[in-house]
């Protein structure tokens, strides 16, 4: 597996480089330029100047997240062919960086859910959290909440760009006729526009679980289960259609085995984002450390499937708790830098733990 960490941009992250540098085993930087709105095509010369903040680290670029869809592309609408041909300009401005990997969402108006940034925990971290109970027909209490938390600390937040959030009612009502059924036919159509660019710039395209992985506000959700993974990958039958396998997305459901997933699937699974959930009788889910036994999502169990099939690809800690002093001023929520960096070390002391195993037998 190839160690990456989720960096923000020069001006938008306050981890600098320098610190992710020494955590042991890093070699990707997991990207994006945050400032483009979908539809937007990435220039060369802003992927340049990516490029040149990285090299005197020594990390590579491979993995983008994410390269967002355009509204109109998920809805079905006879303008999505534009975005789709900005989209595939974008894969080919990419492709000579050295990109290998885009990580993206096909999630209905917002991206990830959750109702409190910065949750209290019992050892005096804090953590992201998801209230079942406010998770009610009415979104605007919690897009408020979310635009606010971005407002006063002076970030924003990918999948809650307050330029599409100004328009929120719109966008449901743009959304009101689209069924799961409309959106799988969206998605594929937005895939097989892409697959052939794709193995023209050998750049897989790998789509994040829906985070949580159910319906929420009457909005459909596609990537919320095994089934669901299944269908996808038979829907577009092409090696450059992939995976973003997200524990914690598909954990927030304690019904979903991505163990079992991992193991059927390593071959499709381009990217891994480990992330841990403890689950509660109400509904209600809050993250955690990556250590097993903190959380349900049984991470040594999804390490050992990725090690037992000899996974090559990508892989990060997906969120973490917010430590020592982290906080609203000067953290985004859930990507610090102290948590993040313990689940690094613990997942490649297991790592490690199985290659010795592996080499004694």
């Amino acid at each position: 597996m190839q160690m990456g960490f989720r960096w923000y941009g020069e001006g938008n992250d306050k981890i600098p480089l320098s610190y992710i540098k020494q955590i042991p085993g890093v070699t990707t930087i997991v990207w994006a330029l945050h400032h483009k709105l979908p539809g937007e095509i990435w220039e060369t010369a802003e992927i340049a100047e990516v490029q040149k903040q990285l090299e005197p680290y020594g990390f590579n670029m491979d993995v983008v997240e994410s390269v967002n869809v355009h509204d109109d592309i998920k809805i079905g609408l006879p303008t999505r062919d534009k975005y789709i041909e900005n989209y595939i300009q974008t894969i080919r401005n990419l492709a000579p960086f050295g990109v290998k990997v885009i990580c993206y969402n096909f999630m209905p108006v917002f991206d990830w859910t959750r109702t409190d940034l910065f949750h209290p925990l019992p050892d005096g971290s804090t953590a992201l959290y998801y209230e079942a109970e406010k998770i009610k027909e009415e979104p605007r209490e919690m897009a408020d909440y979310i635009l606010k938390e971005e407002e006063e600390n002076g970030m924003t937040f990918p999948g809650w760009e307050p330029e599409r959030m100004a328009h929120l009612g719109e966008l449901f009502r743009a959304y009101k006729g689209v069924t799961k059924e409309k959106l799988w036919d969206n998605l594929k159509y937005f895939l097989e526009k892409l697959m052939p660019v794709c193995h023209e710039c050998d750049i897989k395209m790998a789509i994040h679980m829906d985070d949580p992985p159910w319906d929420i506000f009457g909005l459909p959700r596609l990537m919320i289960n095994a089934e669901a993974v299944d269908h996808l990958l038979s829907m577009v039958d092409d090696p450059y259609n992939c995976l973003t396998l997200c524990s914690g997305s598909l954990n927030a459901n304690p019904e979903n085995n991505v163990a079992a997933i991992v193991r059927k699937h390593c071959d499709r699974i381009a990217f891994a984002h480990i992330r841990n959930v403890k689950h509660f009788d109400n509904g209600d889910f809050s993250e955690v450390s990556h250590r097993n036994c903190d959380g349900e999502t049984g991470i040594l169990d999804i390490l050992r499937a990725y090690h037992d099939c000899g996974f090559q690809g990508y892989i990060r800690p997906d969120h973490g708790r917010h430590l020592w002093g982290e906080g609203p001023e000067n953290c985004r929520p859930g990507y610090g830098l102290y948590d993040r960096a313990l689940g690094i070390m613990y997942m490649l002391g297991a790592w490690d733990l199985m290659d010795k195993e592996d080499a004694e037998k």
